[in-house]
């Protein structure tokens, strides 16, 4: 993993203001997967739990790869100046077992890593 875009994590961009403003946590967390759009891509298809969903308005744990999905009219160029990584996705927690949804993540983290995917 490259990079973890969460507010409640006190070396995010926007912590300070997220502290202010915001009672609790959030269960969207955004990370950058090493190897750009592909290595995304991989990832997210070796989810068996998580759904690739164009939304994270759900009940499910639902992944979102937003270069190919959500921003996908922008240019390479474009995506940069929005800050948004060719590896970027975004996870919506959702309401299965914790230790479902970890397993789930820990599985295809570790399937990245040794190239299985």
């Amino acid at each position: 993993m490259e990079e973890v875009t969460y507010p409640g994590l006190e070396e995010d961009a926007n912590y300070a203001m997220a502290k202010e403003y915001l009672k609790g946590g959030s269960s969207v967390i955004s990370f950058v997967i090493k190897g750009g759009r592909n290595a995304a891509a991989r990832f997210m298809d070796s989810l068996e739990l998580a759904s690739n969903e164009v939304h994270v308005a759900d009940i499910r744990t639902c992944v979102l790869h937003l270069a190919s999905e959500t921003h996908r009219q922008l240019t390479d160029e474009q995506l940069v100046a929005a800050g948004i990584k060719s590896g970027m996705i975004r996870l919506s927690v959702g309401l299965e077992n914790v230790d479902d949804i970890i397993s789930d993540l820990e599985n295809a983290f570790e399937k990245i890593q040794i190239g299985e995917i």
